[in-house]
């Protein structure tokens, strides 16, 4: 698995693994189901400590995106694309959209051009139509 991080970010770089993670889901890249490298093999092939992959790794998991087994290790959960009522109760990924959005609407970026944008980024996920998995 190839991940892709910014040192100078001022994103925590266990964030950016999470965040990494999540978009290859999305994108295909990462199949329900697929394993992921070991904490430590995370670590060594980032260059980086293995407790910052085992924080990303521990915050997937506590978002229902990977399950952790110590036999199995690390793997995408099978039904991660399925609908989720949780999900959708949960306000936290729309306090993060609203934070996002609120940033663009501070920096004066017109909103049709911000929907426009959301659109592409929405169809271009493989497999994706009117909410279907």
């Amino acid at each position: 698995m190839y991940l892709t991080l910014d040192l100078d970010s001022e994103v925590p770089i266990y964030q950016q693994i999470r965040d990494r993670v999540v978009e290859a889901i999305a994108e295909g890249a990462l199949a329900p189901g697929a394993g992921l490298p070991s904490t430590r093999q995370m670590a060594v092939d980032l260059a980086i400590n293995f407790h910052t992959v085992n924080k990303a790794y521990d915050l997937l998991r506590r978002e229902g995106i990977i399950r952790i087994n110590r036999k199995s290790g690390a793997a995408v959960r099978p039904d991660v694309k399925q609908p989720s009522d949780e999900l959708r109760a949960g306000a936290d990924w729309e306090a993060r959209m609203r934070t996002l959005l609120a940033e663009l609407d501070v920096r004066g970026i017109p909103k049709e051009e911000v929907k426009g944008h959301v659109a592409e980024v929405l169809d271009a996920f493989p497999g994706r139509e009117d909410g279907q998995p």
